[in-house]
């Protein structure tokens, strides 16, 4: 038999396993998983191997859609009723392949000995329970002790997440916190019950930068204390590089590579991880042209929230000022950057923009009309020219609904292509200018990694040709190769057709790269604006210098 001529930099075995003494914790060999489509099976996973130690980091990485989630689910006994796994596939959990488990036995293991954060919390939160019932559920479930204990239990985990007024987010329901306070709920979660092994799959994705630090030396400290052992996906190289012992690396469902981290970073061997080592955002935006009016303008507005706290019969209702009397000018072509920490009034801001929330105070217009009293009805018009991509991409599009019927919907409703198959052509379009292939129009959202999901809401975005689009977090989903491409694209749309974007989000590396100005927000109020190049070179307040020496020393 002929020897393969092609170099393998995945051997089954880790190249560091003759340091170890003793087995690890969880040692998966040959693991394949496909999924059933309307047209045959889909590869996933493809034969992949790889061990995790006791009181050590791995990490997974690799493009979005590579298989890393479908790898962590496969472990978790997670997978939907369409996957099948392949009968060669082994994973050994302290020597026992949970694979052959029955399903009691694995919802013993799950959430107890092994847990997991997921990158989605929205759709991993229960919307209809409030935040401190569904973290006590989590404890009891595997632990005999009383609601009083698990209640206190609770409110240290939140305070131990970093949850700013932890005794009122027990009693508020998912959607009352902000994205990064939801990821932090599910943190607390999943390290609710100490677990042997914890799988984290892009657990900063939603967090800003300085709590991004906060939660992995949260998650590394007790590590320490529990020898916990954690698999961490994520597409975040500054992340890996300094949380991580060891990297495997995955490209289309097969591993490329693997290596010590130190080692891989120093001299990576697969095409594809010099590929992923040398992607970052890079570049700036172009120049505005020269007079170019002014589409989008707020003075002084203000938007707020009663908040409930104290007991049901006797409630304590307090106002909680999310946006307080704010300014903002966008002109044609312009990009502007929303910056500032989770629950700093960001997103809240952004959606009375497009009124998509009601102020409470203050006068905003767009392309000269006053919209801040226009009632949904009336709003309906402008639509059409003013799009959202949400952070969420999971929350945003409809799971019973094809990929070719979200986008085709609101070309439908807004009137925009004469017949069927112009509408049909325009989708093309959008989902292949989103970097997405056209034969996807009959798969459900659900069947997508998270970071293809958010470059479908993108696509659904610009296939209405908008004049401004609001940027709520739109590459927070991405790795880095695609947040390049995205970045490029968004630049590329913003050229051809004079698009002005308000873009929101905790990567100050994209941000520096897209912006003409930024915008940094803290509680409410807006702390510093500026060009962007000013802003992040020479911050001027202790608040923007802490953000900006999170983002570019250490994430």
């Amino acid at each position: 038999m002929a020897l393969s001529l092609v170099p393998t930099f995945a051997p089954p075995v880790r190249h560091d396993h003759g340091r170890h003494t003793g087995l690890p914790v969880i040692d998966a060999r040959n693991v394949a998983v496909s999924f059933k489509v309307e047209h045959g099976t889909i590869q996933a996973v493809n034969d992949i191997s790889f061990q995790l130690y006791r009181g050590e980091t791995v990490a997974i990485v690799g493009e979005s859609g590579s298989g890393k989630s479908v790898t962590a689910r496969t472990v978790m006994g997670l997978l939907s009723k369409r996957a099948l796994v392949s009968p060669n596939s082994i994973v050994n959990y302290d020597g026992n392949d949970v694979l052959k488990f029955s399903e009691k036995a694995r919802r013993k293991l799950r959430g107890n000995r092994i847990s997991m954060i997921f990158q989605e919390p929205m759709s991993s939160l229960n919307p209809i329970y409030t935040i401190g019932s569904q973290i006590v559920e989590a404890i009891r479930v595997h632990r005999r002790i009383g609601r009083k204990r698990a209640e206190a239990r609770a409110l240290e985990l939140l305070n131990e997440v970093q949850i700013p007024d932890p005794e009122a987010r027990l009693k508020q329901y998912p959607h009352q916190l902000s994205g990064g306070q939801r990821q932090r709920v599910g943190i607390a979660m999943a390290l609710a019950n100490e677990p042997d092994v914890l799988i984290a799959d892009e657990p900063t994705t939603a967090l800003d930068v300085t709590v991004q630090a906060q939660i992995l030396n949260l998650i590394r400290d007790l590590q320490k204390k529990m020898q916990m052992a954690v698999i961490l996906i994520t597409h975040d190289l500054t992340i890996v590089r300094k949380f991580s012992d060891y990297v495997y690396v995955m490209q289309h469902g097969e591993m490329r590579e693997h290596n010590l981290t130190e080692q891989l970073f120093a001299d990576p061997q697969h095409p594809y991880t010099k590929q992923l080592l040398a992607s970052e955002p890079r570049g700036q935006a172009n120049p505005l042209p020269k007079g170019s009016d002014v589409i989008l303008e707020a003075r002084s507005v203000r938007v707020s929230f009663m908040l409930r706290h104290g007991g049901f019969f006797k409630p304590d209702l307090r106002e909680l000022v999310a946006v307080d009397s704010l300014d903002l000018t966008l002109r044609r072509h312009e990009t502007l950057g929303l910056v500032g920490e989770s629950g700093s009034g960001k997103t809240t801001f952004g959606q009375a923009l497009v009124r998509l929330n009601t102020p409470d105070g203050g006068k905003i217009t767009f392309d000269g009309m006053s919209i801040q009293n226009r009632s949904r009805a009336q709003m309906r018009p402008l639509r059409a020219r003013m799009q959202i991509v949400f952070q969420d991409p999971f929350a945003s599009l409809n799971p019973r609904m094809t990929i070719g019927q979200i986008i085709d919907e609101g070309l439908f409703i807004n009137g925009l292509g004469a017949t069927k198959a112009e509408r049909l052509e325009r989708v093309h379009a959008a989902l292949s200018a989103a970097g997405m292939p056209g034969n996807i129009l009959s798969r459900f959202p659900h069947e997508f990694s998270g970071g293809q999901r958010q470059r479908i809401a993108i696509a659904r975005a610009i296939a209405l040709e908008p004049e401004f689009i609001l940027l709520d977090e739109p590459t927070s989903a991405l790795d880095l190769s695609v947040q390049a491409q995205i970045i490029e694209l968004l630049r590329k749309l913003q050229d051809e057709r004079g698009l002005s974007y308000v873009f929101i989000s905790h990567d100050l590396k994209v941000v520096r790269a897209l912006c003409h100005r930024v915008i940094v927000m803290q509680q409410g109020k807006i702390v510093e604006e500026g060009p962007v190049d000013d802003i992040l070179t020479h911050p001027k307040t202790a608040y923007t210098k802490r953000l900006v020496r999170a983002a570019f020393e250490v994430a």
